[in-house]
């Protein structure tokens, strides 16, 4: 008799611990699921490479994963154009202008175009350009925050003959946080583009 009351005492604490480990098990699995932190999808950038881009006015560098379309929307000036990155969904609008006594003018222009962005802008670099040897001076906006419609404007000239000028604009909505680093891979060609450049 002792012992059968052992054993279904043995039986009821098996299964009190059975229960037990049920409900852990099930608590655990309630548990409400918390969000996930936020993420953007992996970019894969191409290799750097270059190949030389020439006109009457100028010759410079640029990516060979890159291509260049003459503006259909300003035949009578053949040397706008643009840059197309197609694989990053990104394109730089380039303009060259003959100054003519306008230099000022000019780099008015491109500084309000600049500066149109500072409502969606979190701040501005300004980063100067002198290259003495090869008679090219200028200006690089590099301009932060997510909305902003453009994060790289910049012009170049030698402030007597030649004016060039540039601006980075992608194909979809802004969001600079999720391509930050396509922004600073396509600044760095931004950069060969302008130190690799001579005047005709």
């Amino acid at each position: 008799m002792k012992r059968q009351t052992v054993m279904i005492k043995m039986k009821n604490r098996c299964w009190i611990a059975i229960v037990f480990v049920l409900f852990l098990f099930w608590a655990c699995n309630t548990q409400q699921s918390q969000p996930k932190p936020h993420g953007y999808f992996r970019i894969t950038l191409p290799e750097k490479s270059y190949q030389d881009f020439e006109t009457e006015h100028f010759i410079f560098r640029y990516p060979e994963y890159a291509t260049i379309f003459i503006d259909p929307f300003h035949n009578d000036q053949k040397d706008w154009f643009d840059i197309s990155f197609p694989d990053l969904n990104a394109k730089i609008h380039m303009s060259y202008h003959a100054v003519h006594n306008n230099f000022d003018t000019l780099t008015e222009d491109v500084r309000a175009i600049a500066l149109k962005h500072i409502p969606k802008a979190s701040g501005i670099k300004y980063t100067v350009v002198e290259r003495d040897e090869a008679d090219v001076y200028g200006l690089i906006y590099d301009i932060s925050g997510i909305g902003s419609a453009s994060p790289s404007q910049f012009f170049i000239s030698d402030t007597t003959m030649h004016f060039l000028r540039g601006s980075l604009y992608f194909n979809h909505t802004p969001n600079n946080d999720s391509i930050a680093p396509v922004i600073d891979f396509i600044r760095s060609d931004i950069d060969t583009m302008i130190y690799s450049l001579h005047w005709k």
